[in-house]
């Protein structure tokens, strides 16, 4: 990667990290409440609704809808980090059950060998 792109890549994610905060929703909102008046003293309605969509929802959502989304991300993160846990969990869980079903399956095989020595001494007695 080169060192553009890794500036690029460093200043965005500074960028974004600073514009997703509701510190900056509310700078946002008292830099639009600036020219707020002059809306109002203008007395059209066109740019009343202008200044609301274009300055005020725009600044402020931007930083609010992107704080939300941090939100979500570190809830989504955090169930998948419980499933994961969980998972492994289970995993661990199931070794320990193989471990076990492969020490009984081992005893039945011992248990089974006896009983067939133990048939063929009888048989080998009845025989005789």
């Amino acid at each position: 990667m080169s060192k553009i792109a890794n500036f690029n890549q460093k200043l965005g994610a500074r960028i974004t990290s600073m514009v997703s905060t509701m510190w900056c929703a509310y700078i946002f909102a008292a830099i639009a409440l600036v020219s707020l008046p002059g809306a109002i003293k203008s007395g059209s309605t066109v740019v009343i609704v202008s200044w609301i969509a274009q300055t005020f929802l725009q600044l402020v959502l931007l930083s609010i809808i992107m704080v939300g989304q941090n939100v979500q991300s570190a809830s989504v993160e955090q169930k998948i980090n419980e499933t994961h846990e969980a998972s492994l969990g289970e995993f661990e869980l199931a070794k320990e059950a193989r471990t076990i079903a492969n020490q009984e399956l081992s005893e039945l095989k011992q248990i089974s060998l006896e009983v067939h020595r133990v048939l063929r001494d009888i048989e080998g007695k009845i025989k005789a």
